[in-house]
């Protein structure tokens, strides 16, 4: 007797009338997502595309020679012919220089915070994985560096090691592996207690594969959420620093350091003074914002 049609020997349907079943969507594909509905995020992380394009096609985008000087032309106001946004004290066009201020600017903000994520990482998770005298040793020395305040610090090791834009990028790294250690190693200390963790232990799983597989994934999330708070401030540190004659020397273009040129211009001509502040604060408010975003969207509880 031929079988039913749509019917297989077990009495269950066809394969093709099975319904397909939809693979969960990934924790990153929901991150994703839910940045794409956040509007003001996507603002922000416009804002900073822009800064950064403008940084990088800063030699195509510049309408002069940022080392260009002319003592007719200093100080030149905001909106004159050839000047969109001024001179400086010796007739740079600032146009020019803030564009090409960027790429410093930038450099200085963002690789300190990425050295100190891999190095606080690695630290947070030797001590929070191992416990016992390893995370004694490791946390006892980041507490070291809590002791100083974050600028004192920062101005601190700068001023010992001499100012230039690497010793800016070291004295700001070392600054900031403390606190992503201790977040690294709170995280690390709770997951390894979890039970999931016990389970791989218990089939065999050595200790760098509990941490690669099991550890890190957990404990990744949170530390880009600080780590990308972290940013802005570090632009803030740097072009504090770059203030202070501790950070990029003249004549490098670099908003702090121009800040610093600018200073004794600002009642003759306080608008062109204030351009590179202005650049520091929407550069820094972009970042903050989009770690506001980054830490909405990547919580799961929220």
């Amino acid at each position: 007797m031929a079988e039913p049609t749509g019917a297989t020997a077990l009495g269950t349907p066809a394969d093709d009338t099975v319904p397909r079943r939809t693979s969960p969507r990934g924790y990153w594909t929901n991150v994703a997502k839910r940045l794409r509905r956040d509007k003001l995020t996507l603002f922000f992380a416009l804002l900073l595309a822009l800064v950064f394009l403008s940084a990088i096609f800063a030699p195509w985008l510049a309408p002069a020679d940022p080392y260009a000087t002319s003592m007719l032309k200093r100080l030149t106001p905001i909106g004159t012919p050839g000047y969109p946004l001024g001179a400086d004290e010796l007739g740079r066009d600032m146009l020019t220089r803030l564009l090409y201020g960027g790429r410093l600017s930038l450099l200085m903000g963002i690789l300190p915070v990425v050295n100190a994520t891999v190095a606080g990482c690695i630290l947070g998770l030797i001590a929070g994985f191992f416990g016992g005298r390893v995370n004694m040793a490791i946390m006892r020395a980041m507490d070291v560096f809590y002791a100083f305040p974050s600028v004192l610090l920062a101005i601190a090791i700068a001023g010992a090691l001499g100012a230039g834009v690497v010793n800016t990028i070291v004295s700001l790294t070392v600054v900031f592996i403390p606190p992503i250690t201790r977040i690294t190693e709170s995280v690390t200390t709770r997951i390894r207690k979890q039970d999931f963790v016990e389970a791989a232990r218990a089939t065999g799983a050595g200790n760098l594969s509990l941490i690669r597989v099991h550890v890190l994934g957990n404990v990744l999330a949170p530390v880009l959420i600080y780590a990308s708070s972290l940013v802005s401030i570090s632009i803030i540190l740097a072009a504090g620093l770059s203030f202070l004659g501790l950070g990029a020397t003249p004549p490098e273009p670099e908003w702090g350091l121009m800040l610093n040129t600018l200073r004794d211009a600002i009642f003759v001509s306080p608008w062109v003074a204030v351009v590179p502040g202005v650049m520091i604060f929407i550069t820094s408010m972009s970042f903050n914002m989009l770690s506001d975003g980054l830490r909405h969207a990547m919580d799961v509880r929220m």
